[in-house]
C-alpha cells in the first residue's frame, strides 16, 4: 500500500515537474521569437543604412537647396548606428524613414534627379527595404504581443515572475510619421 502512494507521488511531482519545464520552456520560445524578430529587423536596417551614403552622394549634386535635409538623414543614420537598445534604434530609424519619405517626397520637384538611373535604382532599392522592413517589424509586434500575453496569464505568470520576465514594448510608428510630408520652398 506505501508503495502504491509512493508511485503516485513521484508520478504527481514528474508530472508537475514536467508541467512547468513546459511552460518553461514555452517562455523561452516567445521570447526567442522577439529576439529572432528584432535581429530580421535589424538586418534590413543595415541593409538601408548601407544604401543611404550612396542616395545622399547622388542627390548632393542636383538638390543644392535641401543640405539640411541631407545632413538629418546623415545625422539620423549615425544615431541608429550607435543605437544600442531596441528604443534607441527604433527612435533613430523613425527619424530615418521621415526624412526618407521627406526625401523621396522633395526629389519630385528636381526632374533631372527624377532622371539620374543612380537614384532611381537607389529608391527602388531602399523602398523594397522599407517595405520588408514593415513586414518585418509586423511579425515583431506579433511575437512581443505573444510573449506578453504569456508572462501574464496563469499559470505562466508564476513561472515568468520567478525568472525576471518584464513586459516589451511593440515596435510603434510616431503620430507625426504616419502624416503627409509638407513641403515648403
Amino acid at each position: 500500500m506505501s508503495l502504491v502512494i509512493l508511485a503516485v507521488v513521484i508520478f504527481a511531482v514528474m508530472g508537475l515537474v514536467g508541467y512547468f519545464v513546459g511552460i518553461y520552456n514555452g517562455l523561452i520560445q516567445v521570447r526567442n521569437n522577439i529576439d529572432k524578430a528584432w535581429a530580421n529587423i535589424d538586418v534590413l536596417l543595415k541593409q538601408r543604412h548601407d544604401e543611404l551614403p550612396k542616395l545622399i552622394d547622388t542627390c548632393k549634386g542636383y538638390m543644392q537647396y535641401e543640405q539640411g535635409l541631407l545632413e538629418k538623414l546623415t545625422q539620423a543614420r549615425t544615431a541608429f548606428m550607435n543605437a544600442t537598445s531596441i528604443e534607441d534604434k527604433t527612435k533613430a530609424e523613425n527619424q530615418l524613414a521621415a526624412g526618407l519619405k521627406t526625401l523621396f517626397a522633395v526629389s519630385e520637384n528636381y526632374p533631372d534627379l527624377k532622371a539620374n538611373q543612380n537614384f532611381l535604382q537607389l529608391q527602388g532599392r531602399i523602398s523594397g527595404l522599407e517595405n520588408e522592413i514593415a513586414d518585418r517589424r509586423e511579425f515583431f509586434n506579433e511575437s512581443v504581443n505573444v510573449y506578453n500575453i504569456r508572462i501574464q496569464q496563469l499559470p505562466d505568470v508564476f513561472v515568468a515572475n520567478s525568472l525576471g520576465y518584464q513586459r516589451r514594448t511593440l515596435l510603434e510608428i510616431p503620430k507625426e510619421d504616419t502624416q503627409d510630408v509638407k513641403i515648403q520652398f
